[in-house]
């Protein structure tokens, strides 16, 4: 790399204070859009958690709901809130979330991705996978938030592998978060029992716990390969575009990081809210 393509990243850090905090990464179970503006225990969380962490200078999201060929960042100064969803009460159209962007950020952060180019996104925004969970942690949208996209056309190593490029923004004030579900099988929810407290399928529940078991055991190798680890994977993951978030975040633990869980509770049969904490901020 050069110093030139270095530079972005050398002006970005210039505006952080001289402590080289590490922020904490999360993977974080979005669920339903609703979730954007109930008051329920999902996002009491969200917001125990805001309060909790000291303030980051940003916030990097790899988001569930931006599928791309290629990879992008949002690079604008000032990202729309994007309503991509039907079906639900006009006042979750209502919502904007006006958090700034950070167009030098994410400059810095696209020259930190080596292994392939990463595109400056100003059409983009921020999707519900995105202000849904960041608006209860930081109410008043003062952080700038940035997403990051998925490259759906690339196997689950290379979303891996690509994550672990940006290791070095957990030290330079940058919360990044994997926003997705681990289970996810939208064509098998039992809408009936959405209202019913943790309810999960028995299929649901065990790869939830295969899930955590491998996370627990920093078993990367067959977290990436999860279709290999036994039939239910495939009615947890049937598509994997709400799971290669967690690879996102799971990439970015340095090797002291414990990981813990919260919001462990399974929705309609076929989702988990299951979310993950690696490492303290230190």
């Amino acid at each position: 790399m050069t110093m030139a393509s270095l530079q972005p990243f050398y002006n970005w850090s210039q505006s952080l204070s001289e402590e080289d905090h590490t922020h904490p990464v999360l993977f974080i179970g979005h669920g339903s859009p609703m979730n954007g503006i109930e008051d329920n225990e999902f996002s009491r969380t969200w917001t125990k958690f805001g309060k909790e962490i000291p303030k980051p200078k940003a916030v990097l999201v790899i988001s569930a709901h931006w599928l791309t060929n290629g990879t992008h960042i949002t690079a604008m100064p000032n990202p729309k809130t994007i309503h991509d969803f039907g079906g639900f009460p006009q006042a979750l159209f209502d919502v904007q979330y006006p958090a700034p962007g950070n167009p030098e950020l994410a400059e810095a952060t696209s020259k930190l991705i080596t292994s392939t180019n990463v595109g400056l996104d100003h059409d983009w925004g921020l999707d519900h996978g995105t202000w849904t969970v960041v608006r209860h942690m930081y109410p008043n949208a003062d952080i700038p938030v940035l997403q990051l996209s998925i490259d759906y056309s690339k196997p689950p190593q290379y979303h891996y592998e690509l994550a672990k490029q940006l290791k070095s923004l957990r030290k330079k004030g940058v919360l990044i978060i994997g926003s997705g579900n681990m289970v996810h099988n939208l064509r098998m929810v039992a809408w009936e029992k959405l209202q019913e407290p943790e309810y999960g399928f028995d299929w649901a529940l065990e790869m939830n716990s295969v899930f955590k078991e491998k996370i627990g055991n920093n078993d990367f190798n067959a977290l990436i390969n999860y279709e290999k680890l036994n039939a239910a994977a495939k009615l947890a993951v049937p598509t994997p575009d709400h799971y290669y978030p967690l690879l996102y975040a799971m990439a970015l633990q340095d090797s002291k990081d414990d990981a813990s869980f919260f919001n462990d509770k399974a929705v309609g049969g076929s989702l988990t809210m299951t979310s993950v904490q690696w490492g303290k901020y230190k």
